[in-house]
This record gives C-alpha cells, sequence and structure tokens, in this order.
C-alpha cells in the first residue's frame, strides 16, 4: 500500500513539468499562421500580446512556494530540464524553416511582414528565455552550449557572457546597462543596453586574457568568436538563399533581442542598490527586482517573473523560483507589460504610482 502511495505522489509532483509545455504553443502559433496565410501570418503576436495577456488577468496570481521539503527532488527531474532543452530544436528550426520559407518567395508582402515578425517573437519567447534558464547551468555543458545555439539564432551569443558575469554581478547599480534608471523611458534604455551589453562582454573577456599577446588574445575572446560565428550563419544563408533570407534572419533577431530588452527593462526598473562607503554595494536582495506571479505567463517563461528570486538566488532552477512577498510587484504579467513599457507615458504613470514618485509638472 505504501509503494502505491509513494508512486501516487511521484506521479503528482512529476505533473508540475506539464503546464510549462504551454509555451510550445508560440512556435505551434507561427507555423498555423504559416499554413492560415493572409492576415493569420500575425497570430503569433496577436497571441502573445492579446490574448496571453487578457487570460492572464483572468487566472490571476498564485503566490504560492513548493515546499522546501521537496524542493531537492523537483531541481533533479530531468522532465523539467528536457523541456527548456527541446526548446534549441524547436527554435532554431523555425528560423531554418522561416529562412527557406522567404527564400521561396511563395509569401505576399504582408504575409512576409507577418511571418518574420511571428518568427522574431517566437526567438524572444522561448529561444532567449529558455537560453537564459539553460545558461545559468553553468557547471555542466549540455546546457550551456545549448543556450549558445539558441542565441544564435538570434544573432546575440554574447549575451551569455554579460548576463551571467556582468548582470548577475552589478544589477540595480549604474554599472549594469541592463538595469534602466528612473525616469529612462525604454527606447532610450534600449541603445543604452544593447551597446552597453555587448562592450561589457567584450571587455570582461579581454580582461580575462590581458596578459597574452594581442593577436592570440583576441582568438582567446568569446565575443570575437561568436560574432565570427554569427558572421558565418549570415554569409551562409547569403550564399545558400539570397539576400531576402538574411534580411529576415536579421529582422527576426532584432524583434527577438528587442523582446529580451524590453523584458530586462521591466525587472529592474528605477531599482537600485545602496552604495557602501568601501565603493562596494550592498548585496543583490529580492527588493531588486520587480517580481510578479502571475500564473498563465509564468508557466509561458519558466518562472522567469519570479525574478526576485532567481538574482537573489540565481543557481535555483525554473522550477523551485519562489514568490518573494517582499519584492516590488508588477501589475500584471509580462506579456502585459511590455505593451505597457512601449508607451513610456503610460509606463511611468502605472510604474510610478508603485514607486511613490512625485509627479514632474510636465509629466
Amino acid at each position: 500500500m505504501s509503494g502505491i502511495v509513494i508512486n501516487h505522489y511521484h506521479c503528482i509532483v512529476s505533473m508540475r513539468a506539464l503546464p510549462f509545455t504551454i509555451v510550445y504553443l508560440v512556435p505551434a502559433s507561427v507555423v498555423i499562421g504559416y499554413l492560415l496565410g493572409s492576415w493569420f501570418t500575425f497570430l503569433t503576436p496577436v497571441f502573445v500580446f492579446l490574448i496571453v495577456p487578457l487570460l492572464d488577468h483572468a487566472i490571476g496570481v498564485d503566490a504560492s512556494n513548493p515546499p522546501v521539503d521537496e524542493e531537492k527532488k523537483l531541481a533533479n527531474m530531468n522532465k523539467f530540464r528536457f523541456i527548456t532543452m527541446m526548446s534549441m530544436p524547436i527554435v532554431v528550426a523555425i528560423v531554418a524553416w522561416g529562412a527557406w520559407v522567404i527564400a521561396t518567395g511563395a509569401l505576399s508582402w504582408l504575409e512576409g511582414v507577418g511571418f518574420t515578425i511571428s518568427v522574431g517573437v517566437n526567438g524572444g519567447v522561448l529561444g532567449i528565455n529558455a537560453s537564459h534558464e539553460l545558461q545559468h547551468r553553468v557547471n555542466l555543458k549540455v546546457e550551456p552550449a545549448l543556450a549558445r545555439i539558441l542565441l544564435l539564432s538570434v544573432l546575440y551569443m554574447h549575451w551569455s557572457i554579460e548576463h551571467v558575469t556582468r548582470h548577475h554581478r552589478y544589477v540595480a547599480t549604474p554599472r549594469d546597462p541592463a538595469t534602466a534608471p528612473l525616469h529612462q523611458g525604454f527606447y532610450r534604455f534600449w541603445f543604452r543596453t544593447v551597446m552597453g551589453g555587448f562592450k561589457g562582454a567584450w571587455m570582461f573577456e579581454r580582461g580575462r586574457h590581458e596578459n597574452l599577446a594581442p593577436v592570440k588574445r583576441l582568438f582567446k575572446n568569446r565575443v570575437f568568436l561568436y560574432s565570427l560565428m554569427e558572421i558565418m550563419v549570415i554569409t551562409m544563408i547569403w550564399q545558400v538563399l539570397g539576400w531576402q533570407s538574411v534580411l529576415f534572419l536579421v529582422i527576426q533577431a532584432f524583434i527577438a533581442v528587442s523582446l529580451l530588452e524590453v523584458i530586462n527593462y521591466i525587472e529592474h526598473y528605477g531599482l537600485v542598490r545602496k552604495t557602501k562607503p568601501d565603493g562596494t554595494y550592498d548585496r543583490v536582495r529580492p527588493e531588486h527586482s520587480w517580481n510578479s506571479s502571475h500564473r498563465l505567463t509564468n508557466y509561458f517563461l519558466f518562472n522567469l517573473q519570479r525574478h526576485s528570486d532567481h538574482h537573489f538566488r540565481p543557481n535555483r532552477r525554473y522550477q523551485i523560483l519562489r514568490h518573494q512577498d517582499d519584492a516590488p510587484q508588477l501589475p500584471t504579467g509580462y506579456a502585459g507589460m511590455v505593451l505597457i513599457a512601449l508607451v513610456p507615458p503610460l509606463w511611468k504613470r502605472i510604474m510610478h504610482a508603485r514607486m511613490d514618485v512625485p509627479r514632474s509638472p510636465d509629466a
């Protein structure tokens, strides 16, 4: 009898992985939109930024946490790991197939635009988000390698260096280009974080090998090597499929990267760690990241919205990230917050009210 109870319990715990597979509806929507054609090629952004936010609001918040005595078992379950690892072949296949579709000339101008946007949204929602989870497994080999392949599909491989080595160290300080200062709108932030992130990753790599000869140091620089890989992919697609497919690749990458950076904007906007007398900063705590425990979007994003706990304990796998009551809370999930962030006056009105920031006379 006890054996039956144990197996039943294990089955219940294992079922907790199933809701996270809902994210595969995003690449499915790309394919469905293509098959239906015409305006349906815009199905993915409509699904992600209209249907999901409405459902997210209706379903509401889940602030429950896994029992502490279950965490180790949950963290070691391969089912959760498999879901993120499978993202790599799916995302890469969608991008490669998309480049071929564009090369065939089978789509109208309208369909080409919708299809490219949809592939880019898939790269941002599934691709970069899965790579974020995978690249944090720094003591392993397979998962970080899959993360780099995912980032190659959106031409942003240096982010795997910048995020782990610098963002987590300097978050909520002026030294982190991915932390938006109070009052800075998203569009100004976009340039700051994209250029600052690349520069930060380059300087980090340069510092690792500063005692080597210049040429040898260059070829030890992972940012340089990753950039070469991205150029090689672009060149190969140009030679095999033509310039239209290269344009598709670059635009879908731009959309995916912009989704990443608007999420960065949302996650730490206006939050600051105090500087100590010796020039160092207070340790990272939950109050240095905006948190959201909206159930549906957390399933879509591998609990990324429990971002306060992620920065507090960066090595925790997504399935055991915890809701933090003492963290600042977003009014809705990321899918809705992205739309708000794209309208700076609306963003400031909503967020500054939560931060008790006085309204300026010209606001």
